[in-house]
């Protein structure tokens, strides 16, 4: 796993409509970290991310991948280097069956046969899947929990080193997102993500990146920064109902 998968230098960009989506990012992400980009709506998170994988290309600045610089010419490696787990997991859920769904990626990277085989399957059992009772399963017909977990193994199994989650505690349940999060905490691959659940955020990543109209506000200890009142009202943001509640009692 290469060190420093993840450097970014004075990124900027501004959408067609003239809006500042980002302004000066300066970002460094060391392999198995698990880091949250939080920030109120139109903050920029989703605009970052989704320059992790060149969606959205640099307008000003640097982003490199790896040792890969973000660049056209580069594409295809690094979205193999850096997947991305959308909100709504019906984006990336379109294949008849879940094994379908779970070898769309590894197909597409040139595997086949037995080598295909152990690659779903090991993806499956990654995110507590059991291949012989999830193989035929229409996607669409299982649960929102169950659906985010087939969403992962198949970005799982194209190996990537980066994982990017976009909000993924979303529709889910109470259940499923406490499963959810012990899944996350288990995965090794180094991990990004935007969310509002700043609960998820206080059990999972030790680091947050506070975005507030496209620069970065605060970079560093997750309690730190969730245990900010004042702080985080001045962006947009609460506290964690955990440490919300503790405040109150005291």
């Amino acid at each position: 796993m290469h060190h420093n998968p993840i450097s970014i230098e004075n990124l900027s960009y501004v959408y067609p409509d003239g809006i500042q989506a980002l302004q000066g990012i300066d970002l460094q992400i060391k392999a198995t970290a698990k880091v949250a980009i939080v920030g109120a709506n139109g903050s920029g998170k989703s605009t970052l991310l989704l320059h992790l994988n060149g969606i959205l290309m640099p307008q000003q600045g640097a982003i490199v991948i790896g040792e890969m610089p973000v660049l056209p010419c580069n594409l295809m490696a690094i979205r193999n280097f850096v997947g991305v787990v959308f909100q709504n997991p019906d984006d990336q859920l379109f294949m008849p069956t879940v094994w379908e769904d779970v070898a769309f990626g590894p197909m597409n990277q040139g595997l086949r046969g037995k080598d295909l085989e152990i690659r779903v399957a090991e993806a499956l059992v990654a995110v507590g899947l059991d291949l012989a009772k999830y193989r035929e399963r229409p996607s669409q017909n299982l649960s929102g929990g169950e659906k985010k977990r087939v969403a992962i193994a198949g970005v799982l199994a194209m190996q990537p080193q980066v994982l990017v989650f976009d909000e993924p505690s979303a529709q889910l349940d109470p259940r499923s997102r406490r499963q959810l999060i012990q899944l996350l905490q288990t995965l090794p691959e180094t991990q990004l993500i935007a969310t509002h659940d700043l609960d998820l955020v206080l059990d999972l990543c030790d680091r947050t990146i506070v975005l507030s109209e496209g620069k970065i506000v605060y970079n560093g200890e997750t309690r730190e920064v969730l245990s900010d009142r004042e702080f985080l009202l001045a962006h947009a943001l609460e506290m964690p109902l955990s440490l919300n509640s503790k405040s109150e009692l005291r």
